[in-house]
């Protein structure tokens, strides 16, 4: 009798809902809980959840884009263009545009949000800093419900083609030590956080946490 469900790559491993039936049926279900997965599925609740565990992150509008031509402007030049707006039930590539002047800023904010409403049900968009080429590199990480937090190293997933991924090194190659250290860090404070505030719905879960940095 299997005690344990992976759902392999794709949807069924950021689908809340068949998570929580895997754990409502007795298995252990090898991934995220359904609470972490719908935390991690809009974008903003994500960010702040990292900005509160210390996790650096990029400038940006800290919440949804307002309805207002003028405070999206606004925004736009606090931040800094290039800018990228997104849908905050996003993934996939899908809902998002990287805008480099102001004159193209409100064309870009409204077909997101259409595109974002069409694809996801849901118009709520944000906006950050958008890196020119940056790299991708995302850490594993393995938590179990006692508190214990590990990190299994990181991979470069830099080779990408419309925002998915082709292939993947690990490690990744031409990060300095004390960079590595510091990605390691921050992946596993904000995961320890998590699993001791909610330790009876997580059971074993790995995840990723993503970086971009610069080059």
């Amino acid at each position: 009798m299997p005690g344990a469900i992976h759902p392999g790559y794709g949807f069924l491993a950021e689908n809340a809902d068949f998570a929580e039936r895997v754990e409502q049926s007795g298995f252990v279900f090898i991934g995220p809980s359904a609470e972490t997965i719908r935390l991690m599925g809009d974008k903003i609740s994500a960010i702040s959840h990292m900005q509160k565990a210390e996790v650096p992150c990029l400038p940006g509008s800290d919440g949804v884009l307002p309805n207002d031509n003028r405070a999206v402007i606004e925004m736009a030049s606090r931040i800094g263009y290039p800018v990228i707006i997104k849908a905050s039930a996003g993934g996939g590539g899908k809902g998002m545009r990287v805008v480099h002047t102001e004159a193209a800023l409100i064309n870009a904010w409204r077909l997101t949000r259409n595109e974002a409403l069409a694809a996801f049900g849901d118009d709520s968009v944000y906006m950050e800093r958008y890196l020119e080429h940056p790299r991708h590199v995302g850490v594993q990480i393995l938590a179990d419900h006692y508190g214990n937090v590990i990190h299994l190293g990181d991979r470069d997933c830099s080779m990408q083609r419309g925002h998915q991924k082709i292939l993947e090194e690990a490690p990744a190659p031409g990060i300095d030590p004390e960079t590595r250290s510091r990605m390691w860090e921050c992946c596993t404070r904000p995961a320890a956080e998590w699993v001791t505030e909610v330790p009876a719905r997580l059971n074993s879960s790995t995840r990723t946490v993503s970086f971009s940095l610069s080059r």
